[in-house]
């Protein structure tokens, strides 16, 4: 690490990898594990009326207040909506899986889901992408739900997370639950899940920190650093945090609510990466994606720009789930038994968001390229 704190930047070569597909190179069963909120995307093209009627701004998520109860049913009675299984951290698992196109599942995933249609489908979905799922059933509360709201390609997030916020413990320290925490060699959650189960998620921390496994978790939205109980539990969890994603926005908000006086993307990485950390084994790595600028990764007091494959506009339907699928990109490449990397990892991210930005919602279609 470098002692005097000093960041400096360099822009890496461009380098043309391919990705060994051999069976050496394919992670075991389990080897990821996500932990999150279950929710089903029903998503829609909506007019800017409609936006304004909720008050909703594009490239926003928020948690459903009681003035958008009538906005699900209403989009689905107005605009063609899309059934896409979603919730970001099972988004991310999800394009893990496929990003491996391995015969096994080497993913896993926990949520809360209800006793209902939705929550079939929720289970159809993560068989057909062979994800290992073990659901908390809640008998008495829907499967959760999010409107995405889709305008010129942008998407406004409108999470009603119902059973989803029900998700306890308890399911977790089940024995045959455990067990896929004690396979994982990976764990992930999108900050989202913070709202629901943060004592879920500090006993897996500590348990990844104390069997030397990286844990990785996500900003996922500004309300998560702005709500101060969110906030806090977001920094007891700091410390075993191996690696943080987030985007510019989340970035920004992350240091304001840390109080730090920095108003580059970059510099914020570099302050995250070097907080307090309790496995000295191993660096904190950070990692903001600015959309289509560079992606920022900051590690051992250096930060790195990658500069971002460029898509064509009239190619993008909808950035809905490009976040959470340079997640799974990128996890795809963490989880490896032979270490990869670190571009490799950025670009296989960035490959599965521009995969994914093609498409309505977080779908995968057809196999991912040898990059």
């Amino acid at each position: 690490s470098n002692p005097n704190n000093h960041t400096t930047h360099h822009t890496p070569h461009t380098t043309h990898y391919t990705y060994c597909t051999m069976s050496a190179l394919t992670p075991e069963p389990g080897a990821v594990l996500g932990m999150g909120n279950p929710l089903l995307d029903i998503s829609a093209v909506v007019p800017q009326e409609f936006l304004d009627k909720y008050g909703l701004q594009m490239a926003n998520q928020i948690l459903a207040e009681e003035k958008h109860a009538p906005m699900f049913a209403e989009m689905v009675a107005n605009f063609p909506v899309e059934y896409i299984a979603g919730g970001a951290t099972q988004n991310s698992i999800r394009v893990c899986q496929w990003m491996l196109q391995a015969p096994h599942s080497c993913s896993g995933y926990m949520g809360c889901i209800g006793n209902d249609e939705f929550g079939e489908k929720m289970k159809a979905q993560a068989a057909a992408d062979n994800v290992t799922v073990s659901y908390m059933v809640d008998e008495a509360t829907p499967t959760g739900t999010c409107a995405v709201c889709v305008k010129d390609s942008e998407r406004s997030l409108v999470a009603n997370l119902a059973a989803a916020n029900n998700y306890k413990i308890a399911h977790l320290e089940k024995p045959e639950n455990w067990a896929m925490v004690e396979a994982a060699k990976v764990v992930y959650s999108a900050g989202f899940f913070i709202t629901v189960s943060p004592d879920s998620m500090m006993k897996v921390a500590q348990h990844c920190c104390e069997e030397n496994k990286v844990y990785c978790l996500n900003l996922s939205a500004p309300f998560i650093v702005e709500v101060p109980p969110f906030l806090e539990a977001l920094k007891n969890l700091l410390p075993y945090v191996d690696y943080l994603f987030g985007n510019e926005t989340e970035a920004m908000a992350f240091s304001k609510a840390m109080g730090w006086d920095c108003k580059d993307v970059s510099e914020v990485a570099a302050k995250a990466a070097r907080l307090p950390k309790q496995n000295g084994g191993r660096q904190r790595t950070v990692v903001f994606t600015q959309g289509g600028e560079d992606t920022l990764v900051a590690r051992d007091g250096v930060v790195t720009n990658y500069p971002v494959p460029a898509v064509k506009k009239e190619e993008i339907v909808d950035t809905n789930g490009a976040g959470d699928a340079f997640v799974g990109g990128f996890l795809s490449q963490l989880c490896r038994p032979v270490a990869k990397h670190i571009s490799d990892m950025v670009r296989a991210g960035n490959y599965a968001a521009s995969c994914i930005i093609k498409v309505s919602g977080c779908k995968m279609e057809g196999e991912p390229i040898s990059l």
